[in-house]
């Protein structure tokens, strides 16, 4: 029976899909159950509906606002620039009078375009970037092929979200010599007022040259409310003609301008006066090279495309200029989680951005090393010493988890799966100057965190009591086994790290890092804690011990875990524990049941029509950019074999499932490096 469920599920998802796709492309034409795609480009992230001309919302990273009901922060939804509406003939177009609808993800350009028929009047199609090269922009490329003679009325919205404060549209015509500039703009506080958030847009015609104004369609203003402000143009189209224009967006917020009223005015104008040609260009070579890290799966179209779509989601969601992490959602959603940042970072997401991006990985440490002032201000206030950080972390860098979670509170194992991070960066960079100047810092003192967080015991070993751990169904308890083990990582990479700069490790680290307990079963099975008696997990804790610590490492002692806590995982946990049982089980030689558990690790998971990751099986809230880490460890870790080690990246033991004919990994570390597997 359990055969039969497993088969149903992957028959199921091969139906997600239902057009003709290539290893890039994901083209759909049924919208019955829909969730949508985020094109982002790591500042801000747009998601896709199902509604021809239009976007669900636009997510700001790094700006929150603070409700002062419920004190947490939240990320910010944005002013939603991305909607047009548009009339043929007077009557305007909606999903329930269009015909041939069609959507296309072009992951290797990121971009994502719709297409449809009205009627017999004309077919349209709608293309929207995320500008990777103006990282506050957007750009919405529109063309209408007319079959038969219309008048088209296009309006270009900028529609503020209800719960902004003082709300202001306006519209001017900017002048400098010669040359007009049209631009759209709507101004509000956030919803709590923590920041002034400014969207400026305009239209721009591909086919009129800037210095003959005189031919561009004339623009009208006009205010639909407080909340909607809109620039709208009427044209005829003869039949067979063919009408490309496009709408485009900036918006600024004074987390990260103290002018973002006029910043994003002259970035609309920069985008109105560069050809589509010009921005279009810098936009696809960015991404190139972001694909440079790049996995090809040979002989298996569906595994391609959805590790594709989960290192698309992994470079849209982050930048290597930024300084700022991941959230467990990207860019794609508020909640849950409220755009903070977890261990979804560091355990999750970092191993597949260092292989193939640096200057992402480097972003995300640095957003820790940044925000080490706080995390040692917190210990201090917990009564430690070091740097103990927050469980949920925002722009401040303090706890940002709700105060009525224990894991606020009690989840310590962050603190060492960012010190796990440090040393990998190291591992695989090698850049001894950022060590020096960033790294060292931020490890030493979480080891010197943990050595004030254990507690002595009469045979002179060590314990954590107290916790909350990876499975957060088992609350505030004692010498945790994935607490433990990362803490004793930590500890031996802080060591590594002094002797690489010529310092002298604190010797307290080595004596707990010796001394820290890992507690056993009668039989030799790791016990996620002290009373831990066979519960159902919500996800893997014990097994991390193997992978990625290697503090398990035996093959027999790690198939007598992995056997024992796969059947303890629960249903409605997340998917990234079977994403590490099948890491093992294909470092163990055993690529059946790895590539069972890849499957299971996200096919529940996929969202129609795109495949789109969701947390759990039973909810639609997407992209989970964790999910995403786990799947491609698999892969990476898993089926290619690569590791870290003290001397850069290694392969060891390579793997295939039999339904791939290969497996070539692109673009590996800095010297983008090649392993490819048949």
């Amino acid at each position: 029976m359990k055969k039969l469920i497993i088969l149903l599920v992957l028959v199921l998802s091969s139906t997600i899909l239902t057009a003709q796709n290539d290893e890039w492309n994901l083209e759909v034409n049924d919208h019955t159950d829909y969730t949508g795609i985020a094109i982002s480009n790591g500042r801000i992230g747009m998601l896709t509906s199902k509604k021809p001309l239009e976007i669900q919302h636009v997510v700001l990273n790094n700006v929150y606002d603070v409700d002062p009901n419920l004190k947490v922060s939240q990320i910010l939804h944005g002013m939603n620039f991305g909607n047009l509406d548009m009339y043929i003939d007077g009557e305007k177009i909606t999903e329930n009078n269009i015909s041939d609808w069609k959507q296309t993800m072009h992951m290797h350009e990121a971009s994502f375009t719709t297409s449809f028929r009205f009627k017999n009047k004309a077919t349209i199609s709608c293309t929207i970037y995320a500008l990777r090269n103006l990282q506050y922009t957007g750009y919405i490329d529109v063309k209408v092929a007319a079959e038969k003679a219309l008048d088209l009325r296009v309006a270009g919205k900028i529609i503020t979200p209800k719960e902004y404060q003082k709300p202001t549209n306006t519209y001017q015509v900017l002048k400098d010599v010669e040359t007009t500039m049209p631009i759209l703009q709507s101004k509000a506080m956030s919803p709590f007022g923590k920041h002034l958030v400014s969207t400026s847009a305009t239209f721009i015609w591909h086919a009129i040259n800037s210095s003959r104004e005189d031919q561009r369609p004339e623009l009208k203003h006009i205010v639909m409310g407080d909340y909607e402000n809109a620039l709208f143009f009427n044209k005829e189209i003869g039949k067979n003609e063919v009408l490309e224009f496009a709408w485009t967006g900036a918006q600024c917020t004074s987390k990260d301008f103290s002018d973002p009223k006029s910043e994003s005015e002259r970035m609309v104008i920069y985008n109105l006066l560069n050809s589509r040609e010009v921005l279009l260009k810098q936009h696809k070579k960015l991404w190139s090279e972001l694909w440079e890290g790049d996995i090809e799966i040979e002989g298996d179209l569906t595994s391609q495309q959805d590790v594709r779509l989960a290192l698309y989601h992994l470079y849209a969601f982050g930048r290597g200029d930024s300084d700022l992490s991941i959230a467990p959602m990207g860019l794609s959603l508020q909640t849950p989680y409220n755009g903070h940042i977890f261990w979804d970072a560091e355990l999750w997401m970092f191993p597949p951005l260092v292989l193939f991006n640096q200057d992402i990985a480097r972003s995300l440490v640095n957003y820790r090393s940044d925000r080490l002032p706080q995390a040692q201000q917190r210990a201090i206030n917990y009564g430690y010493d070091g740097a103990m950080f927050p469980w949920e972390s925002d722009d401040t860098g303090e706890e940002a988890t709700p105060p009525f979670a224990l894991t606020g509170p009690f989840e310590h194992h962050i603190t060492a799966d960012i010190a796990i991070a440090f040393w990998n960066y190291y591992r695989v960079t090698k850049d001894k100057n950022w060590l020096k100047e960033k790294g060292y810092k931020t490890i030493s003192e979480i080891a010197d965190f943990w050595v004030s967080r254990v507690t002595g015991n009469a045979d002179g070993s060590y314990s954590i009591n107290n916790v909350v751990g990876a499975n957060e169904f088992a609350p505030n308890v004692n010498d945790n086994a994935f607490t433990n083990g990362a803490a004793i990582t930590a500890l031996n990479y802080a060591i590594k790290a002094a002797e690489e700069l010529g310092n002298d490790p604190n010797p307290e680290w080595k004596d707990v890092a010796d001394n820290l307990k890992i507690l056993r079963f009668a039989d030799g099975v790791t016990k996620e804690h002290d009373d831990y008696n066979g519960e159902i997990i919500k996800q893997a804790d014990v097994n991390l011990l193997s992978y990625p610590l290697s503090i398990v490492n035996e093959e027999e002692a790690i198939l007598r875990d992995l056997q024992y806590y796969e059947p303890k995982l629960s249903k409605e946990g997340p998917a990234m524990g079977k994403s590490i049982f099948a890491v093992l089980y294909a470092r163990q030689g055993d690529a059946a049941n790895a590539y069972r558990l890849f499957k299971e690790s996200y096919v529940p998971n996929q969202q129609p029509p795109f495949g789109a990751l969701s947390e759990v099986a039973t909810s639609n809230f997407s992209y989970f950019a964790t999910g995403a880490g786990g799947m491609l460890q698999t892969v990476l870790f898993g089926f290619a074999g690569l590791d870290f080690s003290d001397g850069g990246i290694v392969q060891k033991n390579p793997i295939l499932p039999k339904e791939w004919k290969s497996l070539t990994i692109k673009g590996v570390g800095p010297d983008k490096q090649t392993f490819r597997i048949d």
